[in-house]
């Protein structure tokens, strides 16, 4: 997942916070299919080198994708593309997001 540092999608001088840019950047990357359902995304402070910005940032941003849905957390695991709801399942579950075990 790694950002051509010379080919920055952060502008800092942009009028918009810069985790919302890292959010929407990642963002697109999934829905483009990218990153593919229950990929795992680098660690925050990876992400944060990634980008450029400071560790505190890439998890302001990760809490926004979390918010939209589009990733899940799982404590001491670590941060996964989630997988798409179907329409209309209502699941307050917080692991729906997560692939099905394999096991019967």
């Amino acid at each position: 997942m790694a950002v051509d540092s010379g080919d920055s999608p952060i502008d800092p001088n942009k009028i918009a916070y810069v985790y919302m840019q890292v959010a929407d950047h990642i963002a697109a990357r999934i829905t483009s299919g990218a990153l593919k359902p229950g990929a795992r995304l680098p660690g925050e402070r990876d992400l944060g080198a990634e980008y450029g910005v400071a560790y505190l940032t890439a998890r302001r941003a990760i809490r926004e994708l979390r918010e939209r849905g589009l990733v899940v957390t799982l404590p001491a695991k670590g941060t996964f593309v989630a997988y798409p709801q179907e329409q209309g399942s209502g699941s307050d579950d917080p692991e729906a997001g997560i692939a099905p075990s394999s096991t019967p």
